[in-house]
């Protein structure tokens, strides 16, 4: 089985620094539902490992969250794609959980789920603590440029300790990742 793992704001829908916080918010980035849509049509399942600290932080509840990604679920099947598994961690980084990239419980459940070894498995993230994650759990990581990619990539040049993991991809989007995935694959 061919499998890639999505981080979602900033990578799938625009981010924002107050939070995603109801299914009005959640606006897909130009090009990504089709890249999704193109990576399930050349075999691959797409599952998602977000960070969702707002939960815990009060921002919004678990219904919301769900209506949230309903709203994605409904979008993308209207282009041809689907989201196979979405893995959320609800905490704040103050709470210290496994779950929370840069940890690697979720990447780990995933493994578990698909009956997967994470090595080498295509993994799409904008932050330092997505690729963190990914890399430490032997996925390929790749940043896009998209949501704070841009900023992700400027402070790894300017400071060793923000450094991005060792072959870490780098791609203007999703749909330029997708098609590198895809290529690499074949």
């Amino acid at each position: 089985m061919k499998l890639v793992i999505l981080d979602r704001d900033g990578v799938i829908n625009q981010d924002s620094a107050n939070f995603i916080k109801n299914p009005n918010e959640w606006i897909p980035i130009t090009g990504s539902l089709e890249a999704i849509a193109l990576l399930n049509q050349s075999g691959f399942r797409v599952a998602i490992a977000t960070n969702q600290s707002g939960v815990s932080r009060g921002l919004f509840d678990m219904a919301t969250l769900n209506s949230i990604h309903d709203k994605m679920h409904r979008e993308l099947a209207v282009v041809g794609g689907r989201i196979d598994a979405i893995f959320y961690c609800p905490h704040a980084a103050d709470e210290h959980c496994h779950c929370r990239k840069p940890d690697t419980g979720m990447l780990e459940a995933i493994g578990k789920r698909f009956s997967v070894d994470l090595k080498g498995v295509p993994a799409v993230g904008d932050a330092l603590r997505d690729l963190q994650a990914f890399a430490n759990a032997g996925c390929q990581p790749i940043l896009v440029r998209t949501g704070k990619g841009e900023a992700t990539l400027a402070a790894s040049m300017q400071d060793s300790d923000k450094a991005l993991p060792k072959n870490t991809w780098i791609c203007a989007d999703l749909a330029e990742a997708a098609q590198r995935i895809i290529a690499e694959q074949t």
